[in-house]
């Protein structure tokens, strides 16, 4: 260890502690040799350490000068041979500065850049024209191997299309040239192709309905149809290049191009010119003559094409191969495009005529379901839904909708327009519907038809937006016309009866709105208001219908604004159904339970409502006001007793109730012949309570009654429900009239009780129990609550309160006396 005069005043305060620590008692001593030795040894592995590392301190020192020194060199290496690099530059570009110098090395590398790059097109260029010479070379000894340069060529062009974006538009003229040439090739090649082929056809005397099938005419014929398809192959559309919601329809494919033209020709020959199969109003003479070349030579492409179209969808791979589906379809495919030539010439011709218009567009439709439903026709099968039709082309995508759309909306409500104004539209159809439902009048009938025949005509329409409009535009539009008719008849005939309406008329014109004639004005609103509403909850379960409420559905819940052309979503749910604003809210279950003539039934309804309130309240009117000398009658308390010999015959009607039951009876027969049978019981129920309501109130609570008075009453009631019975039959109430009139049944039976009890008062009971008599019913009836309401139990009167019971029995005389 170093003195203690050598240490530090820091150190020497560390050595004190470190001694303070290891020596505090006396026996601490005994160790302090075994101490110093430790220190020793400690001293020694730290001078050590210190020599290892000075050592590498040394290397390291060492190390780092020779790196520098290696750096010094090369830097000075660089620096010499950069000056030499510029003294070149300058010598070889001729330049002043270095910097002038890299910029003309740089112009000169860009030239030499261009130069390879040229070099490139040059041979692109060559390989292209040596592809199309080996092509022509080989087409007439291997037509097969001239196929495979073009495709080579092909996939040449369509590298360069894919590279030039890219390449941020470089080599146009390349691109345009290779273009050019892979074209003109293809033209040579198909045109060399569809002419062997066309030998063979005439061969095959194609197209005739006795064609000259050998073997050896189809064998050729196959190489030449498959020759063509090889050269189409590299154009044809990848099923997965194209967007899932594209609507695509696949290319006419080359051999079927060829077959289809001597079709074409006799096509144009016999539809186009003065020939007299060609006829303006004749559009199904053209749709006709396609139909019948897809029934004549359908079966040959299905026998002969189709396994080509096979064989080739398993070559060509999933991406290619649904331009092979199927080939009928094929042949479809291939013959349209006439059709739409002749469809383009044949529009403009017919656009000033509409009749002209709609009759066409109508055959197109039907010839656009017949493609669907007898050949199942789908051009493209991977599509989800069917083929839009040729109606939709015309249409849609050649805007002739809205044109269309405003001829048949002419035509419509001009036929409203006729039915409206036919002499017999207004009455009553009493044979055109079931004998016991509610006659509506000839207009609504021949309306309902016109309607449905509407529906026909735009049914087979593909586009959604197209026959939602439709049917807004002139279904809904005649069905709000002609309630707004049925809603004017009613208030016409309310300003007829109103007391104003009354003065005004005069005797004459009073006596169209009385009676059986007023009645009759009513009923043709409410049977036709019934009719149409009942059509539309029809309708609203069609199937077409249903589906087009659930399309709109869907749409509404995509979110989409305008789901019927131009229309808003609050524009087509004031005309449909408010359940279409709810959809695609948070209750999707309420807005799935509207229909597509939510709003125009409901119309329809209110009407059908208040026409049947009128109707009950005008049968009131009338029975009231008939039964007015009836409750004049004061000799109820001075009837006699009938005769012995005429006590079991039955009375007869009170003479001043006899115009009320005519009255009555009229009125009944008239409706039961016009109403069905559940409106005819809620009408005659009611016109039963107001009679029940009247006796009570103007005779039964009004008058005194001896017995023979009580029984003339009875009997008239009896006679009444009779007749209401017997007028109304099978469509009356069940168990009778009288049932309704319980109230007034249950009084009669409390007015006619009999002072002394006889047989005639036992009741039907299995106990044979009699009834009480008159004066044990009064003594009861009177002596409290409790006893009231016994009495009455036993005389089975349970309507009647013990209060109405009281005043009842005290009309009769002898209580009184």
């Amino acid at each position: 260890m170093a003195p203690s005069t050598s240490l530090s005043s820091h150190e020497r305060t560390r050595v004190e502690d470190y001694l303070n620590d290891k020596i505090q008692v006396s026996a601490d001593l005994e160790s302090l040799s075994s101490l110093l030795s430790n220190l020793r040894a400690q001293q020694e592995l730290q001078r050590k350490q210190l020599a290892e590392a000075q050592d590498a301190l040394s290397n390291a020192t060492k190390s780092s000068n020779d790196h520098a020194e290696a750096t010094r060199k090369r830097a000075e290496a660089f620096t010499a041979e950069q000056a030499d690099i510029d003294k070149r530059l300058k010598e070889i570009t001729q330049s002043e500065t270095s910097d002038e110098a890299v910029r003309r090395l740089e112009k000169s590398m860009e030239r030499l850049q261009r130069l390879e790059i040229s070099k490139g097109y040059v041979e692109l260029l060559k390989e292209a024209e040596d592809l199309s010479k080996q092509a022509l070379n080989s087409i007439s000894a291997d037509p097969r191997a001239a196929i495979e340069p073009y495709t080579r060529l092909r996939s040449i062009v369509e590298s360069l299309k894919e590279a030039q974006p890219a390449a941020e538009g470089a080599a146009p003229h390349l691109i345009d040239y290779t273009e050019k040439l892979a074209s003109a090739l293809r033209e040579q090649l198909k045109k060399f192709f569809g002419d062997r082929l066309q030998e063979t056809l005439s061969s095959l005397k194609w197209p005739t309905r006795e064609l000259n099938i050998t073997d050896k005419l189809l064998e050729q014929w196959r190489q030449d149809v498959e020759h063509l398809i090889d050269l189409q192959t590299p154009e044809l559309p990848h099923r997965d290049a194209l967007n899932s919601t594209q609507a695509f329809e696949p290319p006419v494919l080359f051999p079927l191009e060829v077959m289809v033209h001597p079709l074409d020709l006799r096509f144009k020959y016999h539809f186009s010119g003065d020939k007299p199969t060609n006829r303006l109003d004749k559009p199904e003479y053209f749709l006709s003559h396609i139909m019948d070349l897809i029934n004549q030579f359908g079966g040959f492409f299905e026998s002969y094409f189709q396994p080509i179209l096979d064989e080739k969808a398993q070559s060509a791979g999933p991406s290619l191969e649904w331009n092979y589906y199927n080939a009928l379809h094929a042949f479809i495919n291939a013959i349209l495009p006439m059709l739409r030539q002749k469809i383009d010439s044949f529009l403009p011709q017919i656009a000033e005529y509409p009749q002209l218009l709609s009759h066409f567009i109508h055959q197109l439709m039907s010839f656009d379901n017949d493609l669907r439903e007898t050949w199942n026709y789908l051009p493209d099968p991977y599509s989800d839904g069917n083929w839009k039709g040729m109606t939709w082309e015309v249409l849609s995508k050649q805007g002739w909708y809205d044109r269309w759309l405003r001829v048949e909306k002419d035509f419509a409500l001009a036929r409203y327009k006729d039915i409206i104004d036919t002499a017999d539209g207004g009455q009553i159809d009493y044979d055109g519907v079931e004998r016991t439902a509610t006659k509506p009048t000839f207009a609504a009938i021949r309306v309902n038809d016109l309607l449905e025949t509407i529906t026909e005509r735009y049914q087979p329409l593909s586009s959604f937006s197209q026959r939602l409009r439709f049917l807004i535009d002139i279904q809904i539009t005649i069905f709000d016309q002609f309630h707004e008719r049925l809603h004017s008849a009613l208030e016409a005939y309310l300003a007829m009866t109103s007391t104003l309406g009354r003065t005004v008329q005069g005797a004459d014109g009073q006596a169209s709105v009385e009676g059986v004639a007023g009645l009759d004005r009513l009923c043709r609103v409410f049977g036709s208001a019934e009719y149409l509403e009942k059509k539309m909850e029809d309708w609203s379960n069609d199937i077409f219908f249903v589906e087009l409420w659930s399309e709109l559905q869907e749409r509404v819940r995509q979110g989409g604004r305008n789901v019927a052309g131009s229309m808003s979503l609050a524009e087509v749910a004031s005309r449909t159904s408010p359940a279409v604003n709810n959809n695609g809210v948070s209750n999707a279950q309420d807005s799935s339970e509207g229909a597509l003539f939510d709003e125009t039934a409901s119309a329809y309804r209110r009407l059908r409502l208040r026409s049947e309130s009128i109707i009950i309240s005008t049968l009131n009117s009338n029975i009231t006001a008939a039964m007015k000398p009836y409750s004049r009658v004061s000799t109820w308390a001075s009837f006699s007793v009938p005769s012995a010999g005429s006590a079991s015959s039955p009375l007869s009607l009170s003479s001043d109730l006899a115009h009320a039951m005519r009255t009555l009876s009229f009125q009944l027969a008239f409706i039961s012949k016009v109403l069905g049978v559940a409106p005819l019981r809620r009408v005659s129920r009611q016109l039963l309570l107001t009679i029940q309501t009247y006796i009570w109130d103007n005779v039964l609570t009004r008058n005194n009654f001896s017995a023979a008075g009580a029984t003339q009453l009875a009997s008239d009631v009896e006679q009444l429900c009779s007749m209401v019975d017997t007028t109304l039959g099978v469509a009356g109430h069940a168990g009778g009239s009288l049932l309704i009139l319980n109230k007034l049944n249950e009084g009669l039976r409390l007015l006619n009780l009999s002072p002394s009890v006889d047989e005639s008062n036992e009741t039907s009971g299995e106990n044979g129990s009699f009834l009480p008599d008159l004066w044990d019913v009064e003594q009861r009836l009177f002596k409290d609550n409790e006893s009231a309401r016994a009495v009455l139990a036993e005389l089975d009167i349970e309507t009647l309160t013990a209060a109405e019971a009281r005043s009842v029995l005290e009309r009769r005389v002898e209580i009184q006396a």
